[in-house]
């Protein structure tokens, strides 16, 4: 900005868009101040470097607001999670799915997560609990929500991730 240009010689672009030329740095300088206005350097990495004279001061104000803007209508998601037992009866899990809905419509992704431990990690049939209780919660959550992940057949905390339907 200013004098901490370097370069001899720049292409000057006008406040209002307009392309001058090439010319010296020291000129295109003058003419900034002239105008009472600044000399911007906005591609330093042009054969011959591109410099707009503009209102500095207005321009990072302007592209503050902008920034500002921006943030205040990005939706974030977060990441909720629900823990569920391996062997939860059909009416709890109901209470936890209606939750679990409440999320997803809010626009989060939803982590239920079960842990299993001693006798209750498998059933007497020699089967694993776990995966059928995700089937069970996937085919209720149908449409609304999408399956993102799943956790390792290993892990002692088995846990799935729903993402909201589009």
């Amino acid at each position: 900005m200013n004098n901490k240009i370097f370069a001899k010689s720049v292409q000057v672009i006008s406040a209002d868009g307009q392309n001058l030329g090439v010319m010296p740095t020291s000129q295109a300088l003058q003419m900034a101040m002239d105008m009472g206005l600044d000399l911007v350097e906005m591609n330093a990495n042009a054969p011959t470097p591109i410099a707009k004279i503009m209102d500095y001061g207005k321009f990072k104000y302007e592209q503050k607001k902008r920034a500002s803007e921006a943030r205040k209508n990005q939706k974030t998601t977060e990441l909720k999670e629900v823990w569920i037992k391996p062997f939860i009866e059909e009416n709890d899990l109901n209470i936890k799915l209606k939750k679990v809905f409440e999320f997803l419509t809010e626009g989060n992704k939803v982590k239920i997560s079960v842990m299993t431990k001693g006798s209750k990690k498998v059933l007497a049939r020699g089967k694993d609990a776990v995966p059928e209780l995700f089937a069970r919660v996937i085919e209720t959550i149908g449409e609304r929500g999408n399956l993102e992940s799943k956790s390792k057949p290993d892990e002692r905390t088995k846990s799935i991730i729903i993402a909201p339907a589009k």
